[in-house]
């Protein structure tokens, strides 16, 4: 919102009547003001509140009023009847007598005609038509004083008076409607009421205000149905109203009120919008259309609305010394509003100025207000000066240091400085000034047709003599006028109604250059240099021309209602300007040289505030002229991506990138592809280049994106100098063919036209080129056009060309060969086969042969294709068509040659339908047809066991079917099943075995490729048979587990393989109740026999119930320790000791502890063997210790102990086992070979023995002795190596490659060089698998687990 500019207050005589003045502004023109208040003295004022004229009235005024026109204002006083006219061109004043002898009332001049209708205090009418002066006199229109009334755009008068009457009546005075209303009448208008549909008559509706209450609506089509609109009694009474817009009212009320109401008839009597514009009274409220603003007025204050939005305040204006508002009334043109007031004064704004503007370079001048211009550069950011004008102006000019303004035939020019303006010289000229140009030193002023060339300063040095003033058209042009102009640095340039556009070359004093167009030119506008003008012809079309060549372009999607244009002043962008309607801004680039020639191309559209004017166009922002004497910035929506004012989306940097590419700004285009990073950004960037011929930045591009060929190709033509031949060239790349054929025809190279037109296969263009540019060549196109036209089936034509394309020259031998062939093939085609087929088999290609045989096989003429094929070699093909024509014979030739099995199996067919069943059976070999070759073995040649061979061989399931009928036949019944079997007809096969006894073999046949049907039909026979093994086996397999327990628990209590298969059966149902009956059956309840153990140990494992089937193992191991099976117990352990690694379950202590003791016994042999007497030694006293768990072999193994320990030197140990084995119950047991020398022992004791060596503990380094595998600082077990039993080195660990156990690395490869299995788990150990371990932690925990 912002503060109106007050131009001038006419001050009234009468102050302090309460009654105010009265005021009227010209219409159209809005030039004067006429103004009356009590003082019997009409003042006109101009625009500027100077008074120009005064017309004294005998009596009070009691109306005035301006014609539709603004030429005449009319008069009535209270004192006589007469009305007095006041002219404002020759502003003298005439009178008219109405002859009515009452006094006026009213006054009113029509909207559209050159009617006034003049009122009476008696209801008497008269019409005056100022036009013919006739006079129409209306006795007795309304019985009391007219006072109201309104005309429509029809010339239809509306009348209200004081007798409550409102009257419709013609421009003749006759009453067309008349209707009563309650109280009296005031405000009358006409408006149209919104509807769907338009009234016929245009202004079909009276409003009119009843007792300053209600609203009034009388419809001239409706007249029997009214409407009346009353509101709020809050908002008092109906100071005033307005139409405007599609039937809308906007109506201001006493109490300060501003509201909008509807007349749609579904939306009537609606409030639309509702304000209080005023704290306490409004007095008056105002429209202008052409402005498209609202007023108010009230509580010494002025409000402006956009009727657009009227929630939007335009201005406001606050009166302090002023004691009450009165009545608000806008010019035509929207430009003033006056306001008079109580006290009876008028307040005149500036609510719009002139659009007056000038542009030189970024420098601009315009108006912002009636008496003031400014000149600012926006670009330079420099001080704008403020330039006071004596008279309001009618046109500026700008040039680079001077500026000019005036009106009519005067022009006053100033000189700029830096901080201010000079006014140096005034000038008057011959006719009324419509617009003035200036440059450097000179002004161009049009006036009336002509234009005046004349120096700014005649004094000034710079001006030549002889050369201060020139005035065009010359005199031997008289039907020349000038419709526009313009001035450059060095040219006048203007242009005629007789379509001239001329240049006249201000240096040398002389016109250099004269284009004649079509038609008359309206408008010009030419760039800073003058080298491109843009310009408006009289048919509203709009072109770029070129003064260098004469050349114009169209501007493409140009508006016809455009008012200008105007040229880039970036120096970047020199072919880039605008144009403009009153909606819209479109972008152009003219480009001087592309791929297609010089073009104008439109880039984009952007919307124009409502009301602006561009006037300046720089970087791809335009300085726009607002109404309100302000100038505005708008970035052009086809520069968007400068000013970055919105979000930066793919969408937008896409459209950024079409727009920059179209605008030529290629290293801008380019910093937006990198943003993108999408090869298609990239070539569109680099087809942009190619269209404007930039070599050089299209090489990059395509260089960027790795786009080789594109790069190599551009880097061969870059040097050309022919322009037409590099741009058919980029034509070409780019896809446009015509447009590069056109090209190449007028370059210095035509043939490359020939060229491009071979290579795309256009061959009609390629053979009407060559005929012109190289007939040597019409013979090379032809065959390669008849190839063409073979491939998409125009044969016809092929042949005709195939046979213009033979010559008779030698060096051509392979073209003729290839247009030779061709002729071949399209005379089959068109059915001359002999010809054709003969000059195949002439001819040496194979290819050819087989070409037009395989044409031939599909006219179905075998004969000569087979012929053909057999003697291009295609054998299989050849006898493929002898057998379609029957012709066996040949087919026996040629099976030699024939490879395919099809051919051979058709053969064999034959053979065999003549009875020669051996080369049948051969040729059914060939085609590997196995079921035939049993088929003809079994019923023809008596030969099974070459059948039953093949059957085997082949598993061919037709085949075992055949052989299996053929043993049934035979009564060979295993046989048969085995076969049946075999082609999977199992329920055959199993109705015989059951019809002939053989189910057992039937069931060791079967094997695990049965169904579990199968099974059970199995099972169900042995189970009629009693045999409850393998009924129970074979219900396992069919998985009916329950069944299956039952008949193995009915075997004999002693069978280990019913066993076994029960314990499957509980492993696979994982049924509880099946697990009982299995475990009381094992444990004897059923039959008061238990069970080995081994089987409840393998029950469990098969229950996957690892922690009993360990308690288990432990018992068995023990048992087989106390038979003296120490390998066995060692077995059963480690078994079970793997499997709980496996599932990571902690392993039992006991466990553990009896699997160490057993496997130090197992070593002991292994060591004594490679005569390794300390380790044995140190083992079998690890054993010793736990004698108690060998109670067999007590006396043996400490004899054993006692020699090993002698041997390797510890006495002490030997002694004192020896000392143990001469308790009286040992000692009769020791063997009679070492019981001597063990007594000699214990007789001569020697106690001497080394301390067992040290080595580091695994988890906290502590020296321990090496078989001692508890530590005794950090309190854990440590792993014993497999190898020694000793406990494992962290840095010398190795693990069996088979049961992952730990080992010294070194002592395993030392085992290796005597054995090559693992003492642990007896599999064979690879030297090579062994590797050594760094990170122990894996094996320093192995009887840990997941509890």
């Amino acid at each position: 919102m912002r503060a109106l500019t007050h131009v001038f207050t006419i001050e009234s005589r009468a102050a302090g009547n309460q009654k105010g003045v009265y005021f009227s502004w010209q219409k159209t023109l809005g030039n004067y003001m006429a103004v009356t208040s009590y003082d019997h003295v009409i003042k006109i004022f101009d625009r500027h509140g100077e008074l120009r004229a005064e017309i004294e009235i005998p009596g009070l005024c009691v109306g005035m009023g301006w014609d539709k026109d603004g030429d005449t204002l009319a008069i009535i006083n209270d004192k006589n009847s007469v009305v007095q006219l006041w002219d404002a061109n020759t502003q003298k004043t005439s009178h008219i007598d109405t002859g009515l002898r009452e006094a006026h009332s009213f006054l009113l001049w029509a909207k559209a005609g050159p009617y006034l209708a003049i009122g009476t205090s008696k209801g008497n009418l008269l019409i005056y038509n100022h036009q013919t002066s006739r006079k129409i006199p209306v006795i007795g229109k309304h019985t009391k004083k007219i006072t109201c009334g309104c005309w429509s755009n029809e010339n239809l008068l509306a009348l209200g008076g004081d007798d409550k009457n409102i009257t419709v009546s013609n421009a003749e005075g006759d009453t067309i409607r008349q209707t009563s209303v309650r109280f009296e009448p005031s405000q009358i208008l006409f408006s149209e009421m919104k509807s769907d549909e338009r009234s016929s008559i245009g202004e079909n509706t009276v409003s009119v205000l009843i007792g300053k209450k209600t609203l009034f609506l009388y419809n001239l089509n409706d007249p029997e149905n009214p409407i009346e609109l009353a509101f709020q009694p809050r908002y008092g009474n109906v100071a005033s109203y307005k139409w405007y817009g599609d039937g809308y009212i906007m109506i201001g009320f006493s109490q300060g009120y501003f509201v909008v109401i509807s007349t749609h008839m579904k939306e009537i009597g609606q409030e639309l919008f509702q304000a209080r514009n005023h704290k306490d009274s409004l007095t008056s409220v105002a429209v202008s259309t052409s402005l498209n603003k609202a007023a108010s007025c009230g509580d010494n204050c002025l409000k402006c609305h956009d009727l657009s939005d009227l929630k939007e305040m335009f201005g406001m204006v606050n009166l302090e010394d002023e004691r009450g508002t009165d009545r608000l009334e806008w010019t035509d043109d929207g430009q003033l509003l006056a306001m008079s007031t109580k006290q009876g004064n008028v307040h005149v704004y500036l609510t719009k100025l002139p659009m007056l503007a000038a542009a030189c370079q970024t420098r601009t001048a315009h108006l912002t207000s009636l008496l003031e211009v400014t000149i600012a550069d926006n670009v330079a950011q420099d001080n704008p000066m403020m330039v006071p004008i004596d008279v309001e102006p009618s046109f500026l000019g700008l040039g680079p240091y001077h500026f000019a303004a005036g009106m009519n035939n005067r022009a006053w020019f100033y000189l700029i400085g830096d901080t201010n303006v000079e006014q140096i010289k005034d000038r008057e000229y011959l006719g009324t000034v419509n617009c003035i140009k200036l440059n450097q030193e000179y002004a161009a002023v049009g006036l009336e047709g002509k234009v005046h060339l004349h120096a700014i300063d005649p004094d000034s040095q710079s001006v030549a003599e002889n050369r201060e003033t020139i005035l065009f058209p010359e005199k031997d042009q008289p039907d020349v006028r000038i419709m526009c102009h313009d001035i450059t640095p060095d040219f006048l340039i203007y242009g005629t109604n007789k379509g001239g556009i001329c240049y006249f070359y201000i240096e040398d004093w002389q016109s250099v250059n004269d284009y004649r167009h079509v038609t008359g030119i309206r408008k010009i506008f030419p760039d800073i240099s003058g080298t491109r003008l843009a310009f408006i012809d009289d048919k509203t079309d709009g072109f770029v021309y070129n003064p260098v060549n004469d050349q114009i372009l169209e501007i493409p999607e140009l508006s016809p209602n455009t008012r200008g244009a105007l040229w880039e002043n970036w120096i970047m962008d020199k072919g880039v300007f605008i144009t403009f309607d009153d909606e819209k801004i479109n972008t152009y680039v003219h480009c001087k040289e592309t791929v297609s020639g010089p073009q104008v191309e439109f880039v984009g559209s952007t919307k124009l505030p409502f009301g602006q004017v561009p006037i300046m166009l720089h970087n791809g922002e335009v300085t726009l002229q607002t109404s309100s004497g302000r100038v505005d910035t708008l970035a052009l929506d086809t520069h968007a991506y400068l000013h970055k004012d919105q979000e930066m989306t793919p969408d937008f940097l896409q459209k950024s990138l079409r727009q920059f590419v179209a605008l030529r700004r290629f290293k801008d285009a380019w910093g937006i592809c990198q943003y993108l990073g999408t090869k298609d950004s990239w070539i569109h960037l680099g087809k942009g280049a190619l269209k404007n011929l930039e070599l050089e930045f299209a090489i990059s591009v395509y260089r960027h994106i790795g786009h080789v060929a594109m790069v190599t190709s551009l880097q061969q033509i870059k040097q050309l100098e022919d322009r037409n031949l590099l741009s058919g060239y980029v034509a070409m790349f780019l896809g446009d063919f015509n447009l590069a054929q056109d090209l190449f025809l007028t370059s210095g190279k035509p043939l490359a036209a020939l060229e491009m037109r071979r290579d795309l296969l256009h061959w009609d263009s390629a053979l009407q080129l060559a005929k012109v540019l190289a007939p040597d060549q019409i013979t090379y196109i032809s065959r390669e056009y008849a190839q063409q036209l073979e491939f998409t089936g125009d044969y016809m034509n092929a042949l005709a060309h195939y046979e213009k394309g033979l010559t008779s020259d030698e060096r051509d031998r392979d073209h003729n060969e290839i247009c030779a062939g061709g002729i071949a093939r399209m005379s089959i085609r068109m059915g001359d086969i002999r010809r054709g087929a003969g000059m195949a088999m002439k001819m040496p290609s194979r290819i050819l042969k087989k070409e037009c045989a395989a044409i031939l096989e599909s006219m179905k003429q075998w004969s000569e294709a087979a012929a053909l094929y057999e003697e291009g070699g295609y054998y299989d093909k050849a006898a493929s068509v002898y057998i379609r024509s029957k012709n066996w014979a040949k087919v026996g030739e040629l099976l030699p040659h024939i490879t395919s099995p099809k051919i051979h199996g058709q053969y064999a067919k034959a053979k065999e339908a003549e009875g020669r069943y051996k080369e049948a059976a051969d040729a059914y070999t060939s085609a590997k047809d196995w079921d035939s070759v049993i088929r003809i073995n079994l019923d023809y040649l008596q030969n099974p066991e070459e059948a039953v061979k093949i059957v085997r061989d082949t598993q061919s399931i037709e085949g075992a079917k055949m052989v299996a009928k053929f043993f049934q036949r035979l009564n060979d019944y295993g046989s048969a099943i085995q076969f049946l079997v075999m082609s999977k007809c199992n329920v055959e096969a199993f109705q015989l075995a059951q019809a002939h006894s053989q189910m057992e073999i039937y069931a060791d046949i079967i094997g695990s490729d049965a169904t579990p049907e199968d099974y059970q039909s199995i099972a169900l026979h042995f189970e009629n048979e009693k045999n409850h093994f393998l009924s129970g086996k074979f219900f396992l397999l069919s998985g009916q587990y329950s069944r299956a327990m039952k008949h193995f628990l009915r075997c004999s209590g002693e069978d280990s393989q019913a066993i076994e298969l029960a314990i499957e059966t509980v492993g696979r149902a994982n049924d509880d109740q099946l697990t009982k009956q299995l475990i009381d059956f094992l444990m004897g309840e059923t039959d008061n026999t238990p069970k080995d153990a081994k089987y409840l140990f393998r029950l469990y494992m098969a229950l996957k119930q690892y922690r009993e089937a360990a308690r288990t193992a432990i018992i068995i191991a023990r048992e087989e320790q106390n038979a003296g099976n120490y390998r066995n117990a060692h077995d059963v352990l480690f078994s079970m000791f793997q499997e709980l690694r496996q599932q990571r379950i902690k392993i039992p202590a006991e466990m553990s502890t009896n699997l160490m003791i057993l496997h130090s016994y197992i070593l002991v042999k292994i060591h004594v063997k490679r005569s390794d007497h300390m380790k044995s030694a140190r083992m079998l006293v690890r054993v010793a210790n736990n004698i108690s768990k060998f109670p067999s072999h007590i006396v043996p193994i400490l004899t054993s102990t006692v020699i090993e320990c002698h041997r390797a030197g510890l006495k002490n140990s030997s002694f004192s086992y020896a000392a143990l084995l001469m308790r009286p119950e040992y000692r009769n047991q020791i063997d009679m070979k070492y019981k001597r020398k063990i007594e000699m022992i214990v007789r001569k004791p020697d106690k001497t023995e080394e301390d067992e060596a040290l080595t580091p503990c695994p988890f906290c380094s502590f020296q321990l002795p090496e078989t001692e595998l508890m530590c005794p600082e950090c309190k854990n077990t440590i792993p014993y190596c497999l190898v020694t039993g000793r406990h494992i080195l962290k840095d010398d660990l190795t693990a069996c490659p088979s049961c992952d156990f730990p080992a010294i690395f070194s002592e395993l490869i030392k085992l290796q060089e005597t054995e090559d299995s693992c003492p642990m788990c007896s599999e064979k150990v690879i030297k090579q698998n062994i590797q050594k371990i760094t990170d122990p932690s894996k094996y320093l925990n192995l009887e840990e687990g997941a509890e």
